[in-house]
């Protein structure tokens, strides 16, 4: 080696040496720091950036016209900036390019509330959905078997709106009658096979229009076949017969069963029963247990990757099982699950994203904020008065009103996408979770879990209590208190945390097949 070689490389070791007890001495001071949290709320009045950096991110990286034009809300910058460049990295500079104008002013022109935000433009939304739920042209020939979801969505989005929606109850019950299948199951239209996808938004549309003529309509005992051929002996469900093994076919399932109060008994006829299987329930709580990632996520299925929709399915369904205190905790890791959930709200956008490092995108508002109503559900006391927030109600808030709303009307993936139905909805759903205070009353008498007797499930005799997503309660308008950055007239009304209609239209519905449980 030659002389100057040599000495690259000890001054090479000595600077590697400097470094490293720079960094040492760093992790003390650190670690002899009171413990902070993470991540900061917006309507903190303490400080104003996250608490992860030894000093405050300089004045001169706000925007000078934040403070005067949105008194009251606090913005907060990435604490943190990678300076690698990738492909995603990129993608992600450019996104927030087109964000952050409809986050620090007003392009598309909207009025603002007294929190310097835009205003829910309702009106607009409203009239969007209406001209959704009319006729398509011909282009819209491959959404066909998509029929149940773009009605479902419309419908939910208006009633989040407050508009009531009795003018379609007898199309809407015109139009799922022609998509049920003789063998049990909806399709998307007529002569269609059943999926549990459009078997699940068909229900929750019946549900929404809320008449006997609605309920009566449905054929149970084909139902209740149908759901027993999609039961699996892993424990899960598939979507179709033959189909796809996921958890969306899981919570489908739960949702149908639990509304329409159908027995949990396997039918006589069911696959499952052949490798040992009795109920519906057998393996299920087990089966989504493995579909948490290593990330602390829940994917579609064991070994996949985490996604905010599936993260969303398993929690539901798990909510559905039984009170979240109980069936969240004996399934799940629920530290791992938070810190999942928690990395998903995108900074400084504050709406959400469904994976690592994806884009923010408006129907995660509903498909990871409403998870969020669950999970602290589960990991506070039993009295509403200990629930804690574990999220940053604001952001969502701010992100859905400023950058989510579309200019002549519906709600958006982000800025420069196009309305549709179903970021409609959602972005609707994620506001309600953010404005209401959901908790689990745990105070209700609770029944050891799922019951059946000892009759005949064929003769439609057999009795559930199936119950627990019926024992929410909701405190009006208590999101975020008085730091939150909406008005009374940007309220949306109240949807059901784990059903997602209208509050109280799961009840009614659950209600009528009490009263007429048989087939």
């Amino acid at each position: 080696m030659s002389a100057s070689s040599s000495a690259a490389t000890s001054q090479a070791q000595s600077q590697t040496q400097s470094q490293t007890s720079r960094a040492s001495s760093r992790l003390e001071d650190i670690l002899a720091e009171p413990p902070s949290p993470r991540i900061e709320t917006l309507d903190s009045e303490e400080e104003e950036y996250e608490d992860v950096m030894e000093d405050p991110i300089p004045a001169q990286s706000q925007s000078p016209s934040l403070e005067s034009q949105f008194s009251g809300l606090k913005l907060f910058d990435i604490p943190i900036h990678d300076t690698l460049e990738t492909e995603t990295s990129i993608v992600q500079e450019e996104t927030l390019d087109t964000i952050l104008p409809y986050l620090e002013g007003n392009p598309n022109k909207f009025d603002l509330n007294s929190h310097g935000i835009p205003h829910l433009q309702r009106k607009k939304h409203v009239k969007f959905l209406e001209i959704a739920l009319g006729e398509y042209p011909a282009q819209f020939a491959a959404m066909d078997a998509s029929r149940p979801w773009l009605l479902y969505w419309s419908l939910q989005g208006l009633t989040a709106l407050g508009e009531d929606v009795s003018a379609y109850r007898e199309r809407i019950v015109y139009t799922f009658q022609s998509c049920q299948h003789p063998t049990g199951g909806f399709g998307g239209g007529h002569g269609q096979l059943p999926h549990l996808a459009g078997s699940y938004a068909s229900i929750l549309s019946l549900v929404i229009v809320g008449t006997p003529l609605a309920y009566t309509s449905i054929h149970r005992r084909a139902m209740w076949h149908y759901l027993g051929h999609m039961k699996q002996p892993s424990g899960g469900f598939t979507m179709a017969a033959n189909g796809e093994e996921d958890i969306r076919g899981a919570f489908c399932a739960m949702v149908i069963l639990s509304l329409l109060n159908l027995p949990l008994e396997l039918p006589s006829d069911a696959p499952a029963r052949k490798k040992g299987m009795t109920g519906f329930l057998d393996g299920l709580g087990e089966w989504i247990g493995r579909c948490q990632s290593y990330e602390g996520g829940i994917s579609a299925a064991p070994g996949n990757e985490a996604h905010g929709a599936y993260a969303f399915c398993g929690l539901a369904c798990l909510c559905i099982l039984g009170a979240p205190a109980t069936t969240l905790p004996k399934y799940l890791d629920m530290d791992l699950l938070i810190h999942w959930l928690s990395s998903r709200q995108c900074a400084p956008e504050g709406g959400y994203n469904g994976r690592t490092n994806k884009l923010v995108d408006g129907c995660y508002s509903h498909w990871i904020g409403s998870c969020w109503s669950l999970v602290e559900a589960a990991v506070s006391g039993k009295k509403k008065e200990q629930m804690r927030s574990l999220w940053d109600r604001n952001a969502l808030a701010r992100y859905i009103l400023s950058a989510a709303q579309s200019k002549k009307g519906g709600l958006i993936d982000k800025p420069g996408k196009r309305p549709d139905a179903y970021h409609t909805c959602y972005n609707l759903a994620g506001l309600s979770a953010v404005q209401n205070r959901y908790y689990y009353d745990a105070e209700e008498e609770e029944d050891g879990g799922v019951k059946i007797s000892d009759e005949d499930g064929e003769k439609g005799e057999m009795t559930t209590t199936l119950d627990a997503s019926f024992k929410w309660k909701v405190e009006l308008g208590k999101g975020v208190g008085k730091e939150r950055v909406w008005d009374d007239e940007d309220q949306v009304n109240v949807v059901h945390p784990v059903f997602i209609v209208p509050w109280g239209q799961a009840e009614k519905c659950r209600q009528y097949f009490e009263e007429n449980p048989g087939f």
